[in-house]
């Protein structure tokens, strides 16, 4: 097999002529090119010009001559071996199990590779099942009522299940890992697609099916899923962990410990915390939900060719580093989506993006944010960071009026300093509803001052980012975990043996596909302990 890159073809190509393509490239004749399969398609709008860009896998005979006539062309190389090998495979007789603690991305790949190297993990899930989850989390949204063990951050699936199911990173990825958690996304439901897109998604109606399947074969392979079963303590012996404690005051043992938790699981932080395990701040951001109608993103992202059902809704990414020190940055874009509320607290309002497959809501929202730091922003240990997002999504809650409405403000009013008092042409998807009001008066300075440097550089970027009329919803603060719960190269705590911090929560992972990975890694890191490597 050969790979060659960099292979540019029209928007509207047909297959016979992609072929042509890959046979007019490798100049060879017919008979040589056996067959040949997408591994990445991406796209080109430099120059006003639309065009596919492939990555392309051939199976050729003669390889190694074709492969010499291209001797020194970048785009021409032997196809690598992504496949997956498992590192360790449990013995008939090992009685002990693994715990994975959480079910979102991190503990479901966690459990699943644990599951298909034969550990029999059992998972502990403070959440319901994904499919009353979803009747939860549709509470809040319509009727203002929050339940504060279902919702957007607790549950099967995790908060990524509520998200536009974005599945791209840029991760160093040497074992191909990726390509694992999204072969095992489509053997559970997903399309195709994902597999060779450069920008993969998925949606959450999609993904609630799929997390689904994917807890049948974890528990076919011989694992459990225990849901509603919130982890309250551990159970140290010395600097090794022996199991965990639960709300209900029931125990589990187990030697191996994996902490698959969200980014907002803060009580079960604080309780590390208490039982000391290393943990330290880290860097996150601040900021709100910023929407513009979907159509004006096409035009300024696709111009002529806006519309076109190949190309379908258009995304950005844009970044501003302001005078003041702080990086200004879109976050979690989500095409044709809506924003929604996010909380796992009482009398906090917190914003996030969804969309479904589809992407054809009339919006599209992105996180706009402001990079802050422990060192400058909120200093006093691990837990700092949780203290600084709580006292904003309060105050969010209080000018929001209560009741889970979002402040929100209009672009224009913002950039002039006054408050909003009437929506203009852009009407907010946030549910259950949003208050017009100054969002200066919960943001942090720094934060204004930076957003308002930052808005006429990204409308050079993406013209109509300035529209007077696009909405602000605040507040955007869990763009990832405040902390991070330091481990060694064994992927194991520092001070506590047999404790495997994983995941976005820990603060190894932002997304579905890093998670997904971190999850691969230490499931592995688990077997290896258990069979003494």
């Amino acid at each position: 097999m050969l790979r060659i890159s960099e292979l540019k073809l029209p928007l509207d190509h047909t297959q016979e002529e992609l072929a042509d393509a890959v046979a007019g490239f490798l100049k060879a004749p017919a008979d040589e090119v056996r067959g040949f399969t997408v591994f990445k398609r991406s796209y080109d709008a430099r120059k006003g010009v639309m065009s596919l860009v492939y990555i392309i896998d051939v199976d050729v005979a003669n390889e190694d001559k074709l492969f010499a006539r291209f001797k020194g062309d970048r785009r021409v190389m032997p196809t690598p071996d992504t496949h997956y090998y498992y590192v360790a495979q449990a013995p008939e007789s090992l009685k002990s199990r693994p715990v994975v603690v959480g079910f979102g991305p991190c503990g479901i790949f966690a459990a699943l590779i644990l599951a298909q190297m034969g550990f029999k993990p059992i998972v502990l899930e403070r959440g319901k099942e994904v499919r009353q989850r979803t009747k939860d989390t549709w509470g809040l949204w319509r009727k203002s009522e929050l339940n504060t063990e279902s919702n957007v951050q607790y549950g099967e699936g995790g908060a990524g299940t509520f998200s536009d199911g974005k599945l791209y990173s840029q991760i160093k990825d040497p074992r191909h890992l990726g390509r694992k958690v999204l072969t095992e996304f489509v053997k559970a439901g997903a399309p195709e697609e994902i597999l060779y897109l450069a920008r993969p998604h998925i949606g959450t109606f999609r993904l609630v099916s799929m997390v689904e399947n994917m807890r049948a074969e974890i528990i076919a392979l011989g694992g459990e899923i225990r849901f509603e079963q919130r982890v309250d303590d551990l159970i140290l012996d010395g600097d090794r962990v022996r199991g965990v404690k639960l709300a209900d005051g029931g125990e589990v043992l187990s030697d191996h410990v994996v902490l698959a938790l969200g980014h907002s699981a803060r009580d079960t932080f604080q309780m590390l915390e208490k039982r000391g395990v290393y943990m330290e701040a880290k860097p996150f951001s601040v900021g709100v939900r910023i929407e513009h109608p979907q159509s004006l993103i096409d035009a300024a992202r696709w111009g002529k060719y806006a519309g076109h059902p190949i190309l379908g809704a258009a995304d950005y990414k844009l970044v501003h580093h302001a005078g003041n020190g702080r990086a200004v940055y879109s976050f979690c874009m989500c095409p044709g989506g809506t924003v929604v509320a996010a909380t796992s607290e009482e009398k906090r309002v917190v914003t996030n993006g969804m969309s479904q497959y589809s992407r054809n809501e009339r919006n599209a929202n992105s996180g706009f944010v402001v990079s802050i730091s422990p060192e400058v922003d909120y200093p006093g240990g691990p837990l700092a960071g949780l203290d600084f997002q709580r006292e904003l999504e309060s105050k969010a809650y209080e000018l929001g009026g209560g009741d889970y409405f979002a402040p929100a403000q209009l672009l224009g009013d913002f950039m002039a300093g006054k408050a909003s008092t009437q929506l203009g042409s852009v009407e907010p998807s946030y549910k259950p509803g949003v208050t017009m009001t100054d969002l200066a008066r919960i943001l942090p300075d720094f934060c204004v001052e930076a957003m308002r440097e930052a808005i006429p550089h990204f409308a050079r970027q993406i013209r109509g980012y300035d529209l007077h009329d696009a909405v602000l919803t605040g507040l955007e603060t869990r763009t990832s975990s405040p902390l991070r719960i330091t481990r060694g190269e064994d992927f194991q705590s520092l001070n506590i043996k047999g404790l495997f911090p994983a995941g976005e929560g820990a603060g190894y992972a932002g997304g579905i596909l890093s998670a997904g990975v971190d999850g691969i890694k230490v499931a592995e890191a688990v077997a290896k302990a258990m069979l003494g490597q």
